[in-house]
């Protein structure tokens, strides 16, 4: 009877200690709710466009960030410390890498984490360095002179600062890594080595920041999301990697009546970052990017010239964008996405 009573007593305290942090899932088994399921649920903030086009702005102001130049470094320590005001976990993850022309390239990709105890996490991303050359085919002076990349760099970045600071005023549970990749258009034009452009996804895709449990879910990267009239069709290589995640954020931005912008048609592959952590880091990331209907670059016509300044950028279309992001990061947390 000893025996009996102590396997009770062990039973009811093995079943009270799993009441706080168990349920059924249908399946007779129980699993841990406590890091999936959110206490309370946070309203989707509203992106502000005004904010949005400043960090353009701001950004453009240092001038060209081109890797081994001062206004890179300017703008690095401007960047990581926005980050840092907007409460995150900053992490600057410095690295040399071999550019195509010989260089040696001093980067940093940084990474702003927020909840960085959370298991629970997903990823946005965006390049912060601008081209080194103005060799696009449309281009016809000053080829060899770095670009400003007020799109092409700046608004994906500007996006990103903004979900920062609205996850400062509106904080959720879940994890949140904003990723700024550096040197990934410092690639050879028109060459057949893709793997000479975004060198700095490559490298944090074979030395990530995070492992195990805390790997993001899925990662989405903006890239030229700034343009007036921009048009975002389902890009190749996302729909191939993650053809489940492209459909589901079209589908919010339409529902949220940015039709106009995220488009049902397919677009062509482009490898950019995204590319590298889907093939490298194994994590699901798909790509929001301006392609132009009937564009000879494939692009908009201000890319790789000296016309991607800030007369380009239209703060509608960062709203559009970062509304959507916003949605999708606020909606993941509350469990809705």
């Amino acid at each position: 009877m000893k025996t009996f009573s102590t396997f009770l007593l062990l039973l009811s305290v093995a079943f009270l200690a799993c009441l706080p942090g168990c349920k059924s899932d249908g399946s007779g088994q129980s699993s841990v709710t406590e890091e999936e399921a959110p206490k309370e649920k946070v309203a989707v903030p509203k992106f502000d466009r005004d904010s949005a086009y400043a960090f353009v702005e701001k950004q453009v102001g240092f001038g060209p960030r081109v890797p081994n130049t001062e206004a890179h470094r300017q703008c690095r320590q401007w960047l990581a410390a926005s980050f840092r005001q907007y409460g995150a976990e900053v992490i600057e993850q410095d690295f040399q890498a071999r550019a195509y022309t010989g260089a040696t390239l001093n980067a940093t990709n940084i990474i702003a984490r927020y909840n960085p105890q959370a298991t629970r996490r997903i990823m946005l991303a965006a390049h912060w360095d601008s081209r080194p050359f103005a060799d696009s085919p449309l281009n016809t002076d000053r080829k060899d002179e770095p670009i400003l990349g007020a799109d092409d760099g700046g608004s994906g970045v500007a996006v990103l600062l903004e979900v920062a600071r609205q996850l400062q005023a509106n904080p959720i549970e879940m994890g949140v890594d904003l990723i700024l990749f550096d040197a990934e258009d410092y690639g050879e034009s028109g060459g057949d080595n893709a793997e000479s452009y975004c060198l700095g996804s490559q490298y944090w895709s074979r030395n990530p920041h995070v492992s195990g449990r805390q790997r993001p879910k899925y990662g989405i990267l903006l890239d030229m999301v700034g343009a007036e009239g921009a048009r975002f069709p389902k890009e190749y290589y996302s729909m191939q990697f993650a053809p489940q995640l492209v459909n589901k954020v079209w589908k919010l931005a339409q529902n949220m009546g940015y039709g106009n912008y995220f488009v049902n048609d397919s677009g062509g592959g482009v490898t950019d970052d995204h590319y590298f952590v889907n093939t490298i880091a194994r994590i699901p990331m798909i790509d929001i990017i301006n392609r132009p209907v009937g564009a000879q670059t494939g692009f908009g016509e201000y890319w790789h010239t000296h016309n991607d300044d800030m007369d380009i950028i239209d703060p509608r279309t960062l709203r559009a964008v970062g509304q959507v992001m916003l949605a999708v990061v606020y909606r993941e947390a509350n469990g809705e996405f």
